[in-house]
C-alpha cells in the first residue's frame, strides 16, 4: 500500500475517489516502452503467474499506474480510472440501484484488493478498487495522474448517476461563448473530476467514455516527445482557464492527455 493511501485510511479520504488508473495494453511490452520514454516511469512485471504480466509503473519508488494485456481480444487498448471503495460488494449493489451496470466482478486480484468494473447510465466504463495489499497511486508531480475527464452523451444521465452512487456534487465551470459548458464533480471540498457534453460530430458509434490526464511540466516539450515516441496527435496544445493540455493517442492507440495546471 502506498504511503499517501496508507497515511489516509483511516479518515478515509480516498474513497468514492480516484485511487488508481491502469493501461490495458495489446501490445504490453511496447506500451511499457513508450511510456518509460515520454514520463520516465520505472516499470516492474510483476513475476507470479496469477497477475497475467501486469506490470506496476513508478517514480521514486511510488506506485503511479498500472500496464497489463488485454482481457478480451476484442476490448480495446485504453487507460482505465478507479475509485476507492471501502466495500466493492455493496458498490456494485450501489451502482444498480442508481441506474448503472455491472461489467465485471466484484472480483478478488490475489491479495492486492478487490475491483469491480461498471459502467454508468451515459455509457462510460469506470472501475473501482477496494485496497489490499496494494493501496493506490501517488499523485502531484510530473509524470503522475492529474484529472479525469467525462465525455458523455447526456450527461445530466452521468451527472444523477454519480451523485447516487457516489455522492458528488457539480458545478458548472467557465465556458467562453460557443462553447460546451463544463461541469466539474465535488466531492467535500475536493474538486475530483470534470465532464462535458459530447460534441454531436463525433461519430455516433464513438461512446461515451472517461480519460485520463497525466501532469507534465511543459505541455508542448511533452506533446512533441510522445508524438517523436510514436504517438499520434488528437488535440494540438492548447490555453484554457485552468492551464493548458494537449491529447494524443499512444502507438497502440489508447488516448490520453497531458496537463499543465495555471499557477495559482
Amino acid at each position: 500500500m502506498t504511503d499517501k493511501l496508507a497515511a489516509a485510511i483511516d479518515n478515509q479520504v480516498w474513497v468514492d475517489k480516484p485511487v488508481w488508473i491502469d493501461l490495458a495494453s495489446s501490445d504490453p511490452a511496447g506500451s511499457r516502452a513508450f511510456y518509460t520514454k515520454l514520463f520516465g516511469w520505472q516499470i516492474e512485471v510483476n513475476p507470479d503467474p496469477q497477475y497475467g504480466g501486469y506490470a506496476l509503473a513508478k517514480i521514486g519508488g511510488k506506485d503511479v499506474a498500472g500496464i497489463g494485456p488485454k482481457m478480451m481480444a476484442e476490448a480495446p487498448t485504453a487507460w482505465s480510472i478507479y475509485l476507492g471503495t471501502r466495500d466493492a460488494d455493496a458498490l456494485a449493489q450501489k451502482v444498480k440501484a442508481a441506474g448503472g451496470a455491472v461489467i465485471a466482478g466484484p472480483m478478488t486480484v490475489g491479495d492486492q484488493g478487490r475491483m469491480v468494473v461498471f459502467q454508468d447510465p451515459s455509457g462510460a466504463f469506470i472501475s473501482a478498487w477496494q485496497p489490499a495489499a496494494m493501496g493506490g497511486m501517488v499523485t502531484g508531480g510530473a509524470g503522475t495522474f492529474g484529472w479525469p475527464e467525462l465525455s458523455a452523451r447526456d450527461i445530466d444521465k452521468a451527472v444523477a448517476f454519480y451523485k447516487a452512487a457516489f455522492g458528488w456534487a457539480t458545478r458548472l465551470a467557465f465556458a467562453g461563448e460557443g462553447q460546451t459548458p463544463y461541469t466539474e464533480f465535488w466531492l467535500g471540498d475536493d474538486r475530483i473530476a470534470g465532464g462535458m457534453e459530447m460534441n454531436p460530430m463525433v461519430p455516433p458509434q464513438v461512446p461515451s467514455y472517461w480519460m485520463a490526464y497525466f501532469l507534465v511540466d511543459d505541455v508542448e516539450a511533452s506533446f512533441r516527445k510522445a508524438l517523436d515516441a510514436g504517438a499520434a496527435e488528437m488535440v494540438s496544445p492548447v490555453e484554457f482557464p485552468g492551464g493548458r493540455f494537449a491529447i494524443v493517442a499512444d502507438p497502440q492507440g489508447a488516448v490520453f492527455g497531458l496537463l499543465k495546471r495555471a499557477q495559482a
